[in-house]
């Protein structure tokens, strides 16, 4: 067939209309007929869709039913509402699932939390003793600001060289006996006879040069007190007044001295302190609260933090004072 029958042929295709302005073709009544039959089942279809409303948003959530003017069918919208209702559940925001108990059932109450025993540093195991972990627990990296306490905790840091925590504790009422509960002015005043007198089942309590060293820095105390006006601002002006806190996650992290420990250590034997190392006044430093050692994990570690006094201001005089008279020791000592 040539490319002219091809275009004389009376058959002819209906193009679909592209735009709103574009020209209708004319159909015959037979092509109109097939197409009717043709798009019968898709209104049909169309229709059904039209039937079944869709559900709003809010009756889902409340859980409620299609109400039958919405659609002729209330059959097909109450099935549709289920079928939506039972694939997707809407929880209300702010809401916790309430279980009903029928009158006269009693509830059951709920079952207590059970806590364990408060993480507390390494050093503290279940088989501590239970004044070390008490003592732990309570007063160690407290910050302590009164004198008599201090210096109480000074001699028990002294003490650590020939002694153990447990073992200080357990004798802690005996020391407060012998150095009358740790008062510098009367500790002072010890003679020979007194010294030698402080014994514990026969034994002196620490050996002599220790005990020697304790009244020493007792009237060493004294000046500190009548030049600073209290122990606790001379030895809380060298952090400012305010707590170190290291923030170590384990144990083997915790130092057993610093350069702080040891700038403190100096000042101290320089004024005529006895047995103030490093070592000690670290230990010192620690058992008083002017550097916070307890481990992160540790219950103690906030609440030490929590210790502090917030009326308590840095002073700027006292710093200025000890620094001074720290230059003043270094151009002698040159």
């Amino acid at each position: 067939m040539s490319v002219a029958t091809k275009l004389q042929s009376p058959v002819c295709e209906t193009r679909s209309i592209l735009g709103p302005g574009g020209n209708r073709a004319r159909v015959s009544e037979d092509s109109k007929r097939k197409g009717e039959d043709l798009n019968k089942p898709q209104r049909t279809t169309m229709m059904t869709r039209k039937l079944v409303p869709e559900v709003p948003q809010s009756v889902v959530r409340n859980n409620g039913s299609v109400d039958s003017s919405c659609s002729s069918d209330s059959s097909s919208s109450g099935s549709s509402a289920k079928t939506v209702s039972s694939k997707k559940t809407v929880r209300r925001k702010g809401f916790r699932p309430v279980k009903i108990v029928p009158d006269g059932v009693e509830a059951a109450a709920p079952s207590p939390r059970v806590l364990g025993p408060p993480k507390r540093c390494d050093w503290i195991t279940p088989n501590s003793d239970p004044i070390y972990t008490s003592f732990h627990d309570e007063e160690w990296g407290v910050p302590v600001h009164e004198d008599e306490k201090l210096f109480e905790l000074l001699v028990f840091s002294q003490a650590l060289a020939e002694l153990t925590w447990p073992a200080i504790l357990n004798k802690r009422d005996i020391f407060r006996k012998l150095f009358d509960k740790f008062d510098p002015s009367s500790v002072a005043q010890f003679n020979e006879k007194k010294l030698l007198s402080l014994k514990v089942n026969g034994s002196l309590v620490l050996a002599e040069p220790k005990l020697r060293a304790i009244v020493e820095n007792a009237k060493q105390m004294l000046k500190v007190q009548q030049e600073f006006g209290s122990f606790s601002n001379y030895c809380w002006a060298f952090v400012n007044h305010k707590p170190i806190r290291n923030g170590f996650r384990y144990a083997r992290q915790v130092p057993v001295k610093s350069p702080k420990a040891d700038l403190i250590s100096k000042d101290m034997m320089q004024r005529g302190f006895r047995c103030v190392g490093p070592t000690v006044i670290y230990s010192f430093m620690q058992v008083a609260g002017i550097v916070n050692d307890h481990l992160l994990a540790c219950f103690r570690y906030g609440e030490c933090n929590l210790n502090v006094k917030k009326d308590l201001k840095p002073k700027t005089e006292e710093p200025e004072r000890l620094i001074e008279a720290l230059e003043k020791k270094t151009n002698l000592s040159i």
